[in-house]
């Protein structure tokens, strides 16, 4: 699947982080990879993370499921939304809507929302701390843009939602199915579906926040200090005033901390595997047997596909011309030479043809049996 006439650099370089961008239907034949009813049967998942807002005038309410089939039946005409997160570690079509936009990298791409509501059906005016591509899948959706938001923002009284208290919209556009609305992090925006059976698809980015990096990386170094690691002054002179705090001090003080804070070698490893962890560690492939090597031999003789568990999360970091530490799952894996060539191969992409002499590779072999046995990869089986 392929955006046509998009031009990648001119969005990045004057839209992305800057201002919301509409870009009517780009593809050279859209089909709708997702029905409702396929889309509800996923909300009555336990296994699904789905939420279920429905509207009464100028108020929402908010429950989250899984669902039982009947409760959709119940439902009024007041409008309603159901919202269902991750649908792409499902649905492998809905999968696919990834990659037109990996141009973005991989380790920012969250997840693919997909929404059905009926007339009138939103989720109130509000803002998001991280990208989003809107895809309108099905029917029609009335979006209304509005001012960048902070934390300042005012927000209305409500347990659930965070839902602006004052929205002025300084743009509005009705997204018809295959059309794509872009909005940026912060950007104040309120989706109303024009008729029923209206579906879109929220294409969302990860943005970590300067707190979460610190107090998580802070935990990390903690955690791999020993209680000995004191401070220590062998060089101690006495001083005019015992009260002081001398400079000598406080930059002996500072350089404990900065030293192990700074480390970039260890921030960059520590990264890689928090960023890598599941969302959703239920979608679970791993096989019940370790994988026989000679099978692995085999597969990887014969050529056969490799797949990537759509819930699983690839990175790398490169380590030198020829090495590569490969991060999966939140575990890293220390890659060189061909090894690190599989590692780049298998993050590059959602499906790989392997080469027929990683067969007689013990490194490759080493590194594919861990993450066939982890569930992060799978041969594909003909049906």
């Amino acid at each position: 699947m392929q955006i046509d006439d998009f031009d990648i650099d001119l969005f990045l370089r004057d839209q992305w982080q800057k201002r919301p961008a509409l870009i009517r239907n780009p593809w050279k034949s859209w089909v709708n990879p997702l029905t409702p009813e396929e889309l509800a049967g996923l909300a009555c998942e336990d296994d699904v993370e789905s939420r279920l807002i429905e509207q009464v005038g100028d108020s929402w309410t908010l429950a989250h499921g899984p669902f039982a089939a009947a409760r959709f039946a119940k439902l009024g005409k007041q409008p309603w939304t159901l919202l269902v997160q991750a649908v792409d570690h499902h649905v492998p079509d809905v999968t696919a809507l990834i990659e037109p936009f990996r141009f973005v990298p991989n380790w920012r791409i969250d997840d693919v929302m997909v929404s059905y509501a009926t007339d009138g059906g939103g989720v109130g005016p509000h803002f998001d701390q991280y990208d989003v591509f809107l895809l309108q899948g099905l029917g029609k959706r009335c979006w209304r843009v509005g001012p960048r938001c902070d934390e300042s923002t005012p927000l209305r009284p409500h347990d659930d939602l965070r839902l602006l208290a004052g929205f002025e919209a300084t743009d509005e556009w009705v997204l018809e199915p295959g059309d794509i609305l872009y909005v940026p992090p912060g950007f104040a925006h309120d989706g109303v579906a024009v008729g029923d059976d209206c579906m879109t698809y929220s294409i969302g980015f990860r943005a970590p926040s300067r707190s979460e990096l610190i107090a998580d990386w802070c935990d990390h170094v903690v955690e791999q200090m020993q209680d000995d690691d004191r401070y220590a002054d062998p060089d101690l002179q006495v001083q005019a005033n015992p009260g002081e705090i001398a400079p000598s001090a406080l930059d002996r003080l500072h350089a404990m901390i900065a030293e192990k804070m700074l480390d970039r070698d260890a921030f960059a490893r520590w990264f890689g595997t928090y960023n890598s962890v599941r969302k959703y560690p239920e979608i679970d492939w791993q096989p019940d047997e370790p994988i026989d090597m000679a099978d692995l031999r085999d597969f990887l003789a014969a050529r056969t596909p490799l797949c990537r568990n759509p819930a699983s999360r690839f990175s790398f970091i490169r380590r030198g011309e020829n090495a590569v530490l490969l991060f999966v799952d939140g575990q890293g894996f220390e890659c060189s030479g061909e090894t690190a060539l599989l590692a780049e191969a298998l993050c590059a992409g959602d499906r790989l043809q392997p080469a027929s002499d990683l067969a007689h590779s013990p490194a490759a072999l080493t590194l594919l049996a861990a993450l066939l046995d982890q569930g992060n990869l799978a041969f594909e089986q003909e049906d």
